[in-house]
């Protein structure tokens, strides 16, 4: 099932962002996509097949914009460190 949605939006509006509206309506959706991602609502797969994407264009769209991938806190950072620190040093000998 699909959901249409609809809204009005001045033309003068579209003329100031020098947008075409097809454009500006796929930004908006990935934006509303991005902002689900990163909020933990939507996996990274959910929010590409929102926006209209594919994973791998959904990420490249995502580098091109600026955005982590992976948004990971500072002390699990910390902890996926140390564990591969870890694991290197026992394969080393």
């Amino acid at each position: 099932m699909q959901i249409q949605l609809q809204m009005s939006i001045d033309d003068s509006l579209l003329l100031t962002l020098k947008e075409k509206k097809d454009e500006f309506i796929k930004q908006m959706v990935f934006h509303h996509a991005l902002m689900l991602y990163r909020k933990g609502k939507l996996s990274l797969g959910k929010a590409a097949e929102l926006a209209g994407y594919d994973r791998i264009s959904f990420i490249y769209k995502l580098q091109l914009e600026g955005e982590p991938i992976f948004d990971y806190e500072n002390e699990l950072t910390l902890q996926m460190a140390s564990s591969a620190d870890y694991v290197l040093k026992m394969m080393a000998g």
